[in-house]
C-alpha cells in the first residue's frame, strides 16, 4: 500500500526546506489530448516564425493545417476552455502582436547587410575579428548559398505533381529520420519549402569518416543549392517541421507479399451486375463496379439486388485483391479518380421508386483495371491517367 503524507509530515518536510506539491490527477479523454497537443504545435509555430498561422495557397501545407486548427478551437466552446490557460500569447482573442523587425535606420552596415541575407566576404585585412576559423571555412563550404535556378521550368511540373499527389493522399509527409532517405529523386519539406533533390553526386569519407556526397537540390521557390547530403540532413534535424515526402506507393496490396507482422486492412473488389437495365445489358463485359471493403465480399453483396449501389440486381465478382497496411478510402478515391473518365452515368429507381444515381460504376475493360492494380503496387501510378478512347492507362 502506498504511504500518504499526514500533516505532521507536512510540516516536518516545510522545516527542512523541501517544499510540498500537491499532485493532481487530471483525466483527459483522447480527443482532449489531442486538441491540447494540436493547440501547442500551433504555439511552436507562433514562437518560430513571429506571427499567427495563416490560409492561402502560398503557405506551405502545415501553415494552412495550423491555420484552420486555430480557427476551429476559436469557434469552438469546449476547445477554447480546454486550452485557454495554455494561451500565454494571446492566440484565442486575436491579441498577439507579431513579432517586428528591427529598425532599419538604427543598423551600421555590416548588421543591414546581414539583416538583407548579404554575406560580408570581403572584411579588412586588418579586422582580425572577422577572420573566420578553419572549422567555420568547412561549415561554410557545407551550407552552399541558394541561387536562381535557370531551368526550373523542368522541375516546376513536378513540384505541382507532388502536391496533387499529397492532396489525393497517394503521398504522404512523415519525419525526418535518417541520411540513407536522401537519395536521387526524392522529395522533403525543410523551412517550410519543398526540396527535390535532382543530383547526387559520388559518395565520399569526410574528414569525420562519414559518408557524404555533393547534392543538387532544386526548391519550390525557384532556387537551388550546391549542398552536401549531410548540409541537408542537419537542415532537416534541425527543422521541427522538416518531412521526407512519401513516394507514392500505395503500400503492399497482395496477400502473397505479406510479411510477418502484417495488418490485413481489406480488400478490393471488381463486380459485374446481372440488371436488365439497358445500358448495362448492352455493355456488361464492360461495366465494373470498383471498390474496397474491410467486410468479406461475400457479406458486402450479400442482397445486393435490394441496394442502389448495386444496381438493384445480383452481381458476379470478377476479381478481388486483399490489402495489407493501407489506408483503404484513400486507395478507393485513388482508383475513382483513376477512372474518372469513364465513370458511369446511369440512373436507377431505388425500391422505394426514388431515382439514384451510383458513383462506384465504370465502362472500363478488365485489362485496364489490372493494369491499374499493378501500377499502383509498383508506385507508378501518378505518370498515368485513363483514356477512354483508347480504353487504357496512358502516360501523363
Amino acid at each position: 500500500m502506498a504511504k500518504t503524507f499526514t500533516d505532521e509530515d507536512d510540516a516536518l518536510l516545510a522545516e527542512l526546506g523541501i517544499e510540498v506539491e500537491a499532485k493532481r490527477h487530471v483525466s483527459r479523454t483522447p480527443r482532449e489530448e489531442r486538441i491540447i497537443a494540436g493547440f501547442e504545435e500551433i504555439q511552436k509555430f507562433v514562437t518560430k516564425h513571429g506571427r499567427v498561422p495563416q490560409h492561402g495557397e502560398d503557405r506551405d501545407i502545415f501553415e494552412r493545417l495550423y491555420a484552420v486548427r486555430l480557427d476551429r478551437i476559436r469557434d469552438q466552446a469546449e476547445c477554447r476552455e480546454l486550452v485557454v490557460l495554455l494561451d500565454s500569447q494571446g492566440l484565442l482573442s486575436g491579441a498577439y502582436q507579431e513579432t517586428t523587425g528591427p529598425d532599419l535606420d538604427s543598423l551600421d552596415d555590416d548588421a543591414l547587410l546581414a539583416e538583407l541575407g548579404v554575406e560580408i566576404t570581403a572584411p579588412a585585412i586588418t579586422e582580425l575579428t572577422h577572420v573566420r576559423s578553419t572549422a567555420e571555412k568547412k561549415a561554410a563550404d557545407e551550407v552552399a548559398a541558394r541561387e536562381r535556378c535557370d531551368d526550373f521550368a523542368t522541375f516546376k511540373p513536378l513540384f505541382e505533381q507532388v502536391q496533387k499527389e499529397l492532396n489525393s493522399g497517394m503521398r504522404e509527409t512523415r519525419p525526418f529520420e535518417m541520411k540513407a532517405e536522401i537519395e536521387k529523386g526524392r522529395f522533403f519539406i525543410v523551412s517550410g519549402q519543398k526540396a527535390y533533390v535532382a543530383e547526387k553526386g559520388e559518395t565520399n569519407i569526410n574528414d569525420q569518416g562519414r559518408t557524404d556526397a555533393r547534392l543538387r537540390v532544386i526548391f519550390d521557390n525557384g532556387t537551388e543549392s550546391n549542398m552536401l547530403m549531410r548540409s541537408l540532413q542537419r537542415a532537416l534535424n534541425k527543422d521541427e517541421a522538416g518531412r521526407r515526402i512519401t513516394d507514392p506507393s500505395a503500400g503492399p496490396l497482395f496477400s502473397d507479399q505479406t510479411m510477418e507482422g502484417d495488418e490485413a486492412s481489406g480488400t478490393i473488389y471488381v463486380l459485374r451486375s446481372k440488371s436488365d437495365h439497358p445500358v448495362v445489358a448492352a455493355n456488361r463485359e464492360l461495366i465494373h463496379k470498383i471498390s474496397v471493403t474491410n467486410l468479406s465480399v461475400e457479406k458486402r453483396i450479400a442482397g445486393a439486388h435490394l441496394q442502389p449501389t448495386f444496381l438493384m440486381a445480383n452481381v458476379e465478382v470478377v476479381a478481388t485483391y486483399d490489402l495489407y497496411n493501407i489506408n483503404r478510402t484513400k486507395l478507393e478515391n485513388l482508383i475513382h479518380r483513376i477512372f474518372e473518365p469513364a465513370r458511369l452515368d446511369i440512373e436507377i429507381m431505388d425500391r422505394f421508386g426514388r431515382p439514384v444515381t451510383p458513383r462506384e460504376w465504370f465502362l472500363v475493360p478488365m485489362y485496364a483495371i489490372k493494369d491499374a492494380v499493378e501500377k499502383i503496387k509498383d508506385g507508378s501510378i501518378s505518370g498515368f491517367v485513363y483514356d477512354p478512347k483508347q480504353a487504357q492507362l496512358t502516360k501523363r
